[in-house]
């Protein structure tokens, strides 16, 4: 391209030298050799960009120079977001500083390995650029450090600490960001990772090309991005993507664990010939499969280099977590059994799998179908002997070299629709369909799935039974799960939301005796005569006249009579002569808001009786009486419910919604209520404060009823879900909508007033009086 056409894109160049002209040229025929076209036109249009910035020309002589050098690093693509990027920040910090961070790009690339991690480098600048504009600066000038001992996921810690920690100190940001201050030491310390990919990439090249004479793909990711325990290994379009980090496990040295995993990738990729097909099969049953996939490649690649055996057998003689589930361990167990020398101390059934297994290996290790046939038979055990978890906790087998597995399956268009693919995992969704009767009739597999069927059908119409009376739906049919909703989660460690962090689903629970709701008003007689005197006080009163005041809509006659005879008598008459009309009406809605969760299954008093109480069951009496005094009173009211199994399943349930009558309907959902897994309150109290927004009233509130502090599987740190519980509050506040908690817990001084705030909590000492305490709170908040 001759300088004319060149200076067409750098306008601000016009007038140019011709030192700056040669820059031009000999940028561009340097971009020439690792673009395409393509990406050569990306390229001369961010030179335009750069030039409409009107920021100088040392910005745009930088971009020239260095972005060949980054498409040599990571790719041409990478180069429309570094300009968007670019675009971004240019109204949030000097051209100086612009030009700083385009000159370190280079750098970036080369130490970061991969597209989309720069892509995420991006992101942070623009988050930085907003919060620390100050600290730019100085982190470029100290970025070569930095990246050469923190991953992305490291460094984006470390920065938003900073941020967070010296939002309003100017001087702060920058020591914190130079890398002056002790903070900025200490955090940079704590979040050093024990080896970089990026720093022995060309050694695990040269290690598989030793023992497979070819070359692999490796890319890294960065899969501490959003905490510590990073993701795992996994295969995709025949490239291995390994961790941007491994830490020491149990004295095993993260470049030992980089050799042990790409050493397994590799070995997948030249023994699987053909993936599995997903076709009816759950992700349970997968992850068994997968387990002697492993071995069975893992067989291969040790049949040609023995010395692997002792390499990847290290990891199993690690310890193990305490309480592990049973399903899990016995999958530890058979793992060893299957890689290494038989362990007779394992149980009887998990020897004779692995000698069959490992007897079949050596008949014909190349079939992979071997690998299927014993996956489901050992599922199958697993299913009448254990009970299997969900799948989150059948992936927590804390063997950090062994990848995924996706590679190992074909996901169709079909099956894509059910599986929820990420680099963390992959999990099955399950798929609802409606159908015509008669593909109902012919094709239907079972007609009373378990939870983890692949697909549901549903008729478009009610199928009626003659000789039941009633509908299949009716007599067989389960409720339906919603979509998902995802809502952001607080880290009180970084002092940021994670976006659509936590995912909820609306569930129902089956359906009870609605006598047993109504079995409660003549169970707490007592308690329900007060009740009714608090409704009849409580209740509206509509248009309500009041005498004596001064203004007023209407004139008291009897009180102007008197006040003309007290002028006609020369005595000061009283002005209070005229009526003020008032309306009283309750505008409000309400949402009883029930912890269900395990712990409230527990029995209260003499547990050893025939029908001992549990917290639930006074729990649904609690509410029952409750809903009993706001429907009388008229208030707008839903009945709801919550628990949760991780942040991927927090269940939310629906027992009466706003303007549905408290009929028979809605007590026998309250009827059924059960209890079982966690206590993940932040998100329902964001769920519950969306339904309270879109209801018409000058007064919202979620009253909780709980048993105990938030808890969930997935997190162990006690104090993460309290504060995001406490956001969760402030978060509905903003939007108006009031929260207050009724808890059991006797200790619940410790922590519930700061989630709630003062004066917005009760602690029930006595479990047992909580069917006469829940309506005395409701009168108290809303009288």
């Amino acid at each position: 391209m001759t300088p004319e056409k060149l200076l067409e894109f750098a306008t601000c160049l016009r007038d140019a030298d011709h030192q700056h002209i040669e820059v031009l040229e000999s940028s561009y025929r340097e971009a020439t050799r690792f673009m395409s076209l393509a990406g050569q036109s990306t390229y001369l249009e961010g030179m335009r960009a750069m030039c409409s910035l009107g920021k100088n020309q040392d910005l745009l002589l930088t971009y020239v120079e260095e972005m060949p050098s980054v498409a040599r690093e990571v790719g041409e693509d990478v180069i429309a977001d570094i300009v968007t990027a670019i675009m971004h920040m240019s109204s949030h910090t000097s051209g100086s500083v612009i030009t700083l961070v385009l000159s370190e790009m280079p750098l970036v690339a080369r130490r970061l390995g991969d597209a989309n991690v720069v892509r995420g480098y991006l992101k942070l600048l623009h988050n930085l650029a907003g919060k620390a504009p100050r600290g730019l600066r100085p982190m470029m000038e100290n970025l070569d450090e930095l990246l050469s001992k923190l991953t992305l996921g490291g460094l984006r810690r470390w920065a938003l600490w900073g941020a967070q920690a010296h939002a309003r100190d100017l001087d702060g940001q920058m020591a914190y960001f130079g890398l002056q201050t002790e903070s900025s030491r200490s955090i940079l310390q704590k979040e050093r990772r024990g080896t970089l990919f990026i720093d022995n990439q060309r050694k695990l090249n040269f290690y598989l090309r030793a023992l497979w004479a070819r070359a692999f793909f490796m890319r890294p990711t960065s899969g501490d991005y959003e905490n510590r325990e990073g993701t795992k290994p996994y295969i995709e379009d025949y490239q291995i993507h390994l961790p941007d980090a491994f830490d020491d496990f149990h004295g095993i040295k993260g470049i030992e664990i980089y050799r042990a995993s790409a050493a397994h990738c590799a070995a997948h990729l030249m023994h699987t010939e053909a993936p599995f097909d997903v076709e009816g099969l759950s992700a349970a049953q997968m992850e068994c499969v997968d387990l002697f996939e492993d071995a069975r490649i893992e067989h291969l690649a040790i049949q040609q280099f023995p010395g692997l055996r002792k390499l990847w057998s290290r990891f199993y003689q690690a310890p193990q977590k305490d309480g592990l589930h049973e399903a899990v361990s016995c999958m530890l167990q058979l793992s060893r059994a299957l890689l290494d020398d038989i362990d007779f101390d394992n149980p009887s059934f998990i020897v004779q799998l692995a000698k069959a297994y490992r007897k079949k290996l050596d008949e014909n290790a190349n079939d992979s179908q071997i690998a299927l046939k014993a996956g489901l038979e050992f599922y199958q055990h697993l299913a009448e002997h254990t009970q299997i978890p969900s799948l989150r906790i059948l992936q927590n087998r804390n063997i950090p070299y062994r990848d995924d597995n996706r590679y190992c399956w074909a996901f169709n268009e079909d099956s894509a629709a059910q599986y929820d693919m990420d680099l963390n995992n992959f999990e099955q969704r399950q798929v609802r369909r409606n159908v015509e009767l008669m593909e109902m009739i012919n094709n239907l597999d079972n007609e009373l799935a378990d939870d983890d069927a692949q697909e549901i059908w549903t008729l478009t119409s009610e199928y009626w039974l003659d000789q039941e009376n009633c509908t299949i739906n009716e007599l067989e049919g389960k409720e339906p799960v919603s979509d998902p909703f995802r809502y952001d989660e607080w880290d009180y460690h970084v002092q940021l939301a994670r976006p659509d962090w936590v995912t909820l689903f609306e569930r129902r629970q089956p359906k009870g005796d609605p006598q047993i709701m109504d079995n409660i008003l003549e169970k707490y007689k007592p308690i329900a005569t007060r009740i009714k005197h608090l409704v009849d006080a409580m209740q509206p009163q509509g248009i309500v006249r009041r005498r004596g005041y001064e203004e007023g809509e209407e004139l008291d006659l009897n009180a102007a009579i008197r006040a003309m005879v007290d002028i006609r008598r020369g005595i000061m008459p009283n002005p209070r002569i005229n009526i003020r009309i008032t309306r009283h009406t309750r505008d409000l809605a309400i949402v009883v808001l029930m912890d269900l969760s395990e712990s409230t299954n527990e029995a209260i008093g003499d547990a050893e009786s025939e029908n001992p109480e549990t917290i639930l069951s006074l729990t649904r009496e609690a509410t029952g009486l409750l809903s009993w005094a706001i429907d009388a009173i008229g208030d707008n009211f839903a009945v709801h419910g919550f628990a949760s199994d991780g942040r991927h399943d927090v269940q939310y349930y629906r027992f009466k919604d706003f303007h549905q009558r408290y009929d028979d309907d809605a007590k026998a959902r309250m009827a059924g209520m059960k209890g079982g897994l966690s206590t993940r309150m932040g998100a329902a109290l964001r769920h519950a404060g969306e339904h309270l927004v879109r209801q018409e009233a000058s007064k919202r509130l979620v009253l909780l009823v709980t048993d105990g502090e938030p808890a969930d599987i997935d997190e162990r740190d006690p104090q993460y879900l309290r504060h995001d519980a406490k956001k969760a509050v402030e978060d509905n506040a903003m939007k108006g909508v009031y929260t207050y908690c009724l808890t059991l817990d006797p200790n619940a001084d410790q922590y519930v007033s700061r989630i709630f705030g003062e004066n917005n909590y009760s602690i029930v000492d006595n479990v047992e009086r909580l069917p006469e305490r829940l309506p005395n709170v409701f009168a108290a908040l809303t009288g």
